[in-house]
């Protein structure tokens, strides 16, 4: 179960990173979904051995364009869930800044066995004045077995974001919130933090080497 969450926050990581810049209209979710993933494949035509070669490059190409697609600040507030309003507003924004990079990091290789053809994508149930929609789509795994991947997405005044997925009715967040809650009760969140700057810090240096 777990390898395929991370199978669809690559996922995640794969489409975000290929959405078009603020500047154009506002599409419908479900448009935005479809359109990246086909401008996705169309980045990674021709480009996968070098990227492959070129790890660092790889997650620049990400981090730069990722950003103002998901909504970092609200997922990281909902991974934190009751302990966001109890650390201060720096522990806060180190967290976000961190967590994003965390997944990043741990993700973000899985771009280059993206293939566009495994999605299905439907369109999305909306009503004028939602200010949040779910994208349902289909993922077809490795062995031909069709998984239901939905995409929550929230409305802001720089358009529609990402902020969580649920595979199978598993919510990433969920599964993160979880994990992170019993670690912040147990050590505090600074641990937490210090412990996703290790790995991440692990992970640099392993893609600078």
């Amino acid at each position: 179960m777990l390898k395929r969450i991370s199978m669809v926050l690559i996922m995640l990581l794969m489409m975000i990173a290929s959405w078009p810049a603020l500047a154009e209209p506002m599409r419908l979710p479900h448009e935005i979904i479809t359109q990246a993933a086909s401008s996705m494949a169309e980045q990674l035509k021709g480009r996968k051995d070098y990227l492959e070669a070129n790890r660092k490059e790889l997650y620049a190409l990400i981090d730069e364009i990722l950003v103002p697609y998901f909504d970092t600040r609200y997922a990281g507030r909902l991974v934190l869930g009751k302990h966001w309003k109890v650390v201060t507003k720096a522990q806060r924004d180190t967290f976000i800044d961190v967590f994003y990079e965390f997944l990043l990091q741990s993700y973000a290789n899985g771009i280059l066995k993206f293939d566009e053809d495994n999605i299905t994508v439907y369109p999305a149930d909306i009503e004028p004045g939602d200010k949040r929609v779910t994208v349902k789509t289909d993922m077809r795994m490795n062995d031909g077995v069709l998984i239901p991947v939905n995409y929550k997405m929230r409305k802001s005044t720089a358009g529609w974001r990402v902020y969580d997925v649920r595979f199978e009715g598993v919510s990433y967040i969920q599964n993160y919130r979880n994990q992170f809650n019993a670690e912040i009760g147990a050590l505090g969140i600074e641990a937490v933090i210090e412990r996703l700057q290790s790995e991440t810090r692990k992970a640099r240096l392993v893609t600078e080497s």
